[in-house]
């Protein structure tokens, strides 16, 4: 069905010999002696050949998605002080501006916070609670700033 043959493994067995053998370095002629039955071999290219010999402790760990959460994922809430109020311009489809503020954290990390709701009166220096959750119309937004605690003050109802 196939007309090439698998790459054999007797190479990764024969390297893990030599790096466990107690040579410090092992010697290029050693890793081509080791590897000439797989660099043969139609399925694995020279950039295969040099990555298997560069992951000595095996290939790269991934990251999992939760590493890439931000400084509030784990967390319930932060209290923060509101280092500045910008306008942030939404990505595409969407239009208007938003009102969010530069925050630093108790933790140290700064982070721009949405401030939700019609109105605000944040100012700079003033205590915010700070809560997970990111705006998807707005590019590294990552956290909602929670109304009627400490200084933000609650959204007023609308006049009827």
């Amino acid at each position: 069905m196939f007309s090439y043959r698998l790459p054999p493994l007797l190479g990764f067995q024969c390297l893990r010999t030599v790096w466990t053998s107690g040579l410090s370095v092992p010697t290029p002629s050693t890793i081509v002696s080791c590897f000439a039955g797989i660099h043969s071999s139609p399925l694995m290219s020279r950039n295969h050949l040099l990555q298997f010999i560069h992951y000595r402790g095996g290939p790269p760990k991934r990251r999992s998605r939760s590493c890439d959460k931000g400084p509030i994922s784990g967390f319930n809430y932060f209290k923060g002080i509101v280092l500045k109020t910008v306008i942030r311009h939404p990505k595409k489809p969407n239009s208007g501006n938003r009102k969010c503020a530069i925050v630093k954290l108790s933790t140290g990390a700064e982070i721009c916070a949405y401030i939700p709701g019609v109105g605000h009166n944040l100012q700079e220096h003033s205590q915010v609670l700070v809560r997970g959750g990111r705006r998807r119309d707005l590019i590294s937004v990552k956290a909602n700033i929670i109304r009627g605690k400490l200084d933000c003050a609650p959204v007023k109802a609308a006049k009827k």
